[in-house]
């Protein structure tokens, strides 16, 4: 069976946010309970300032943030559950007790496992933002992770540490680890909507939608997910030889 990625190749980021709002917002009308996979960054906040503009009612909404530092002083501004309280949760007018961010139950060993449990009662992501490094990473699932990984302690790559090194004073501020669910975690989001902006990210892109399913290139999994949405600028989509919806067929 041949799947496909559905691209979208927006005039701006600002444009990419609104559409994927929308198909968020069509969503939440369906199912007001909805379970959102929520992605912290640069990359995704126009989507939460489109959702912002829309003045829905998300207070039933149920949210999973895709990952979290742990080498990081719990009142940091930016600890990811900071991140997710001050710019989505708070904004978007989501109840707290139904944001959960990994680790944010303790940060021992079990908080992988109790996260995914977690995931799974909610009845499993019904949207899933993503963001993508320009290593192909999704999460903080680097190269050479699984397809079949599940949310796990990991450590980030030093081309990821000197990309989030804006977020911080110096470089040697940046965590070395962090929870992060696993790739096969993430596939099991009924949709998926991956976002790319600039030209920093036009190979990542390229290797993730047209390139063959790796490892290397830790995004190149959502290949194989059957509803997934690639929005991206002219600039995110330069390397791609396709231009056209349903760029990247699956390779069987």
């Amino acid at each position: 069976m041949t799947r496909t990625l559905a691209l979208h190749v927006v005039r701006d980021r600002r444009a990419g946010g609104s559409l994927a709002a929308e198909r968020i917002a069509a969503a939440v009308a369906q199912r007001p309970d909805l379970v959102l996979g929520v992605a912290t960054g640069s990359t995704p906040e126009p989507v939460w300032s489109a959702l912002v503009e829309r003045d829905l009612d998300l207070s039933r909404v149920r949210a999973f943030a895709l990952d979290e530092y742990l080498d990081i002083p719990a009142d940091h501004p930016e600890r990811y559950a900071a991140v997710v309280e001050r710019e989505i949760t708070r904004p978007l007018g989501l109840d707290p007790r139904l944001v959960r961010t990994p680790g944010d139950d303790g940060r021992d060993e079990g908080a992988p496992q109790r996260y995914e449990r977690a995931i799974a009662e909610a009845g499993g992501v019904d949207i899933q933002v993503l963001g993508i490094g320009r290593n192909g990473h999704i999460a903080f699932n680097e190269p050479g992770s699984a397809a079949s990984s599940r949310t796990r302690i990991a450590r980030l790559s030093e081309q990821t540490r000197r990309d989030n090194a804006r977020f911080f004073r110096s470089l040697d501020e940046v965590p070395r680890s962090c929870i992060t669910q696993g790739i096969g975690t993430i596939l099991e989001a009924r949709s998926i909507i991956l976002l790319a902006f600039g030209a920093s990210k036009a190979a990542a892109i390229a290797a993730a939608v047209e390139g063959p399913v790796t490892t290397d290139v830790p995004a190149s999994a959502l290949q194989r997910h059957p509803d997934v949405t690639v929005v991206v600028d002219e600039a995110a989509a330069a390397a791609l030889q396709q231009r056209r919806p349903s760029a990247a067929a699956e390779r069987a």
